[in-house]
């Protein structure tokens, strides 16, 4: 238990990640063709670099390099995925996420050693890639994504040789290779200086962070320039040593970072000290009997993940993949899965960080789908260890509610992992033990001077690192069943210092060693309708059986119903009874009840067809029902053909449109018990325009208006004459108006009497 990765294994160990030029000289000339022409990139044959050289830095120059935010979310997951796998992921299948990928020439696919298909991510993409929930905010990936144009340069000088030249991912390659080769790091630790190799164990001390004013004292600087933001740097000085070699990375504002790998190479100068105080913890635990009097084991945390990934299918229950996960829904899934709010927050975010919430998830061929049930538990311990999704230090655990910036709660994870690495299989260990290790340690005081700091930025309640630890240990480490816990909450005689007391499961145990998990058992049906998932089966196959079953107990292990109503509604949402079949019997085999089942739903005894109709047009003759249904006026507004009794009303035909073509042929239509009357009006009046004056304004100056001034004075002293004429004009039109209406209302009434 003593190795150096004992606190964080490997899952998987995948082959290097590729440089882009490399991956890009050994494709076909006809794929490059492909690819510069679909991206339109312009090869320029007079340069000085190859094609290969020129397509890669058009390439790293896409804005999707960057931010992958425009892709589908599923292809964000698949990316994601390839970069927890260090820039090569092996699947059984081309997954169908990959297609743009492929398209912009970040994902290159070939033939694997097993038969499937390896995906490659080229280094210059994982060394741009934004940091998401999954991701290890202290590692190297995630630091060299956020550092500027001038430390990325100063790093890619130094592992390059000669001086970087745009773009700067490019001629980032050989810093990764470098600084993720742990032999070859542990050469490059063992070279420097010892200024250098002392200043970079004692930030390692502090906590692997530390502010510029921190570093300059460390170091001893005897300059100091500040500027708007604080103090600067010194660019000669040891730490600027330190910073081009990638061992501590400067982060805005005025913070300097270890990153992960580099201390757990520095650490291990100092773990023959810390191997020497957990031996001390292990002699306790050996020398006395600890077992409590009532003990609280820790519940397998895969049923309820899976769970939740089947529940959040549901329409109602969507959630976008930028935000935290809502409360409502965290305590909706709670009240129906008869668990603990806290428990079913932590394993959502966990769940959202690997992927296994997304609409991908239900493809058996690549991550999360491809992975077995019985590998899960250990997939979500591992994103917890990561630390980018779930944050000890704060009131809500989850990294993406409220300020997303992690805290250093990672070595107290750590230190209190560590500790529990070291106890015997079956043995309690009194909590008051693990607490001193964790307050003699000497990272302890750094740490608890970060927590303060990020509390402080973050406006949250700051913990000490004793606190942090212990909610580590007894609420995390048990919600994800690495620790069954023994007298918690007693209020007897006991004694209040030794209590409470926990133990580590061998499901933990196996997640801290490279050994596998002991082979569950299979999946089976319980009864006609009830079935039990097993260890065996595949994570996608598990939630494909989503749109047609019914959960039923989510304990330590998980039963799913699949009965008739769920059956039938999956077929009304276009599944086939043979897809139905075929999800099912990759998960399990197939009972005699359930297979007749699945054939009497799927049997389809007739067809019926859907016609919006606007009404239904009750009529009791059949003669008028064929006159309706057959003259051209009104054959138009019924569906043909109608059941019996009356006529069904095509859909936009309004109750105005058939009352009026339904009165013309003869027949009223009745509405709620009376006759409809069409809401047409009469015509109007006919109007008798008056002839206008057709006088000319006094306004307008005439010609002869000089001339004539005796012609104006008399026309002023004729205008009662003029007035006289018009009224005259006017009343004779009225009285030809009214001969004229009196003329036609007689000859209307001798029409009447005719027709009468």
């Amino acid at each position: 238990m003593g190795k150096q990765d004992t606190h964080e294994p490997e899952i998987e160990s995948p082959p290097r990640a590729l440089r882009l030029t490399d991956v890009l000289r050994v494709l076909p000339k006809s794929e490059i063709k492909h690819l510069t022409d679909r991206l339109k990139i312009n090869i320029d044959p007079t340069k000085r670099i190859d094609t290969a050289s020129q397509v890669a830095r058009a390439l790293v120059a896409l804005p999707e390099a960057r931010d992958p935010a425009r892709l589908p979310m599923s292809t964000i997951e698949l990316l994601h995925r390839i970069c927890e796998a260090r820039g090569v992921l092996e699947v059984e299948a081309l997954p169908a996420a990959v297609e743009p990928l492929v398209a912009r020439g970040m994902v290159f696919a070939r033939g694997g050693d097993n038969g499937g298909v390896e995906l490659l991510l080229p280094i210059a993409y994982l060394v741009q890639l934004r940091t998401w929930e999954g991701d290890d905010p202290r590692g190297l990936r995630a630091l060299l994504s956020q550092v500027s144009p001038d430390v990325a340069s100063s790093i890619a000088t130094h592992y390059l040789g000669r001086p970087a030249t745009p773009p700067i991912s490019l001629s980032l390659e050989p810093a990764w290779e470098a600084l993720n080769d742990p032999q070859r790091l542990d050469e490059e630790v063992a070279r420097l200086a010892p200024l250098e190799r002392k200043l970079l164990e004692a930030v390692e001390q502090l906590g692997g962070e530390v502010d510029t004013e921190e570093l300059l004292d460390l170091e001893r600087e005897p300059m100091r320039l500040r500027g708007a933001g604080g103090a600067t740097p010194s660019r000669r000085g040891v730490g600027f040593a330190l910073e081009r070699r990638g061992f501590l990375v400067p982060i805005h504002p005025n913070r300097h970072i270890v990153p992960s790998e580099v201390g757990r190479v520095v650490g291990a100068r100092q773990r023959n000290e810390r191997n020497a105080r957990r031996g001390e913890i292990r002699t306790f635990v050996l020398g006395e009997d600890h077992a409590p009097r009532r003990a609280q084991f820790a519940a397998d945390p895969v049923p309820l993940a899976l769970a939740m990934a089947i529940l959040v299918r549901e329409s109602a229950n969507a959630v976008r993949a930028d935000v935290g996960t809502p409360r409502s829904l965290v305590q909706k899934f709670a009240t129906r899965l008869g668990r603990d709010v806290e428990d079913v927050a932590l394993i959502a975010a966990l769940s959202r960080a690997i992927g296994l919430w997304d609409t991908s998830a239900a493809d058996a061929g690549t991550p999360p789908g491809s992975w077995t049930v019985g590998e899960l538990g250990q997939r979500l311990f591992h994103a917890w260890n990561q630390g980018g999704a779930w944050d000890d230090a704060r009131p809500e655990g989850e990294v993406l509610r409220g300020a997303r910036e992690a805290s250093a709660v990672g070595v107290l994870r750590e230190m209190v992992v560590d500790a529990l690495g070291e106890l015997g299989e079956g043995r309690w260990v009194p909590w008051e033990a693990l607490a001193g290790y964790v307050r003699t340690d000497s990272r302890t005081p750094g740490v608890g001077r970060l927590l303060q700091r990020w509390a402080q930025r973050s406006g949250v309640e700051t913990m000490t690192p004793a606190e942090v630890a212990q909610r580590i240990a007894l609420e995390t480490l048990h919600r994800l069943g690495a620790v069954d816990l023994g007298d918690v909450g007693m209020d007897d005689d006991s004694d209040p210092e030794m209590s409470p007391t926990l133990r580590i499961t061998a499901r933990a145990r196996a997640f801290l060693s490279d050994e596998a998990l002991p082979a569950g058992a299979e999946s089976r049906f319980l009864d006609n309708q009830a079935l039990r998932i097993g260890a065996d089966a595949k994570v996608g196959d598990v939630i494909a059986l989503a749109p047609f079953i019914d959960l039923g107990g989510v304990t330590n292990h998980l039963d799913v119903v699949i009965n008739q109503a769920g059956v039938a509604r999956a077929l009304g949402g276009g599944l086939s009874g043979d897809s139905i079949q075929r999800r099912i019997a990759a998960v399990a085999a197939l009972s005699d009840p359930i297979q007749r089942m699945l054939t009497q739903a799927s049997t389809v005894l007739g067809r019926a067809e859907f016609v919006a109709s606007e009404g239904f047009l009750w009529v009791d003759d059949p003669e008028l029902r064929e006159l309706l249904r057959s003259r051209r006026q009104t054959s138009e507004m019924f569906v043909d053909p109608s059941p019996p009794g009356g006529l069904l009303v095509c859909a936009g035909v309004d109750i105005e449109r058939i009352a009026s073509r339904c009165r013309a042929l003869g027949i009223e239509v009745y509405l709620d018990g009376e006759a409809y009357r069409t809401r047409s009006t009469a015509p109007p009046a006919r109007r008798v325009s008056v002839a206008p004056d057709r006088r000319q304004s006094g306004t307008r100056r005439r010609k002869s208006a000089a001339a004539m001034p005796a012609a104006k004075r008399k026309s002023s002293t004729s205008l009662p004459a003029q007035k006289r004429a018009s009224a005259a004009s006017t009343t004779t039109q009225k009285r030809a108006s009214s001969t004229t209406t009196q003329k036609r209302a007689s000859s209307t009434s001798t029409a009447a009497q005719k027709a009468k």
